[in-house]
């Protein structure tokens, strides 16, 4: 008999002792950084990468081809109106954007082995600062702005080139950042670490829980006796 102030060990819809809970058998808790070390983190991949801006506006600059002009002293002119030489720079820069927020993505996640959201942020942010110094060390470095006086400067009938500019600068300022989410994400999930599959153990007091829904055991003859009504 059970005292009536304490419960009944086998009830099965008994709350479980204070402080227990059904954890997966064999599952410890995983330890997840804290989030102030994860926003030191992501602001630290970003101020990298805004750093790392600097090569690609170096590359920009030495690898993006140039566009010839020419002068009569009156009016200065593409040397070659067919050329493709200013799409040519936005696809150098969009192609070294997509490169660098390949490598970036990449070092990240082999640094960290895990997903995230500031890393993730830092990436995005980085890339679009580096994008825009990179833009800006191209321009600033790249050949005059000043067309008229460059021209006069040359003489009639000099080539010179102009100055190095993005005309798509949304999609080239935004290849980097958008390339390193994605990449990041891609790595993420084929490489990242996966929750286990659980095996849950028994909850405290659901171990009787079929009892009372069964059916009771029929009392059956004694161990070497005769059933009741036999001779």
């Amino acid at each position: 008999m059970t005292p009536p102030h304490e419960p009944d060990p086998h009830d099965p819809w008994q709350p479980p002792p204070s402080g227990s809970h059904a954890v997966p058998a064999g599952e410890e808790p995983a330890d997840e950084p804290a989030l102030g070390t994860e926003v030191l983190q992501g602001t630290v991949i970003a101020a990298l990468l805004t750093v790392a801006g600097l090569a690609l506006g170096l590359l920009w600059l030495w690898l993006a081809p140039r566009v010839p002009l020419i002068s009569d002293d009156t009016a200065v002119f593409l040397e070659n109106s067919e050329g493709e030489q200013a799409i040519g720079a936005d696809g150098t820069f969009v192609l070294l954007a997509l490169a660098f927020g390949l490598v970036s993505a990449a070092a990240v996640f082999l640094l960290r082995r895990r997903g995230g959201i500031w890393p993730v942020a830092g990436l995005a942010l980085g890339g679009l600062l580096g994008s825009l110094l990179a833009w800006g060390i191209g321009t600033w470095f790249g050949p005059t702005s000043d067309v008229v006086a460059h021209a006069k400067e040359v003489g009639k009938g000099v080539t010179f080139d102009a100055p190095l500019k993005l005309n798509a600068v949304g999609a080239a300022v935004l290849a980097w950042p958008v390339a390193a989410m994605v990449v990041h994400l891609g790595l993420t999930a084929l490489f990242g670490p996966r929750d286990p599959e659980p095996e849950w153990e028994v909850p405290y007091g659901a171990g009787d829980a079929a009892a009372p829904f069964g059916p009771a055991p029929r009392p059956g003859p004694a161990a070497g006796g005769e059933g009741p009504g036999q001779a």
